[in-house]
């Protein structure tokens, strides 16, 4: 018996790729995604701290008040309008009856994230 090997698998990563809009994309698709999973903890304990408590939920939210919270807030927001418009995009691409490379969507996605982290900084008073 004689075992194939795939041609396609054996070829090494071409760089270009790389390079191309939609990987950008794709990857910051990813790593926001992790990094909103990763927070869902320390949501999870924040919340929690409600029921050790009146005193420890105030301690909680006077720590919020500090600056370097009120930058991670916006990170997050951030992080969440990228991740929401990257799934905004891939049901376009998968759903959608429009063909080409779209990179119009890739561009239309990072600006309404720029315009919503945009609007919070504003709104935060920091």
């Amino acid at each position: 018996m004689t075992v194939r090997s795939n041609h396609a698998m054996t070829q090494p990563i071409d760089a270009r790729a790389r390079q191309h809009a939609a990987y950008w994309a794709f990857l910051v698709h990813r790593v926001s995604g992790l990094a909103l999973a990763a927070f869902l903890p320390v949501h999870f304990w924040a919340l929690g701290q409600a029921l050790h408590g009146e005193a420890a939920l105030e301690g909680f939210l006077r720590w919020t008040d500090s600056p370097w919270f009120k930058l991670a807030e916006w990170g997050l927001v951030v992080l969440l309008s990228l991740h929401l418009m990257g799934g905004v995009r891939l049901l376009l691409i998968e759903f959608g009856t429009m063909r080409g490379l779209r990179k119009d969507w890739i561009a239309i996605g990072l600006g309404a994230s720029l315009c919503t982290g945009l609007m919070l900084a504003v709104s935060l008073n920091v």
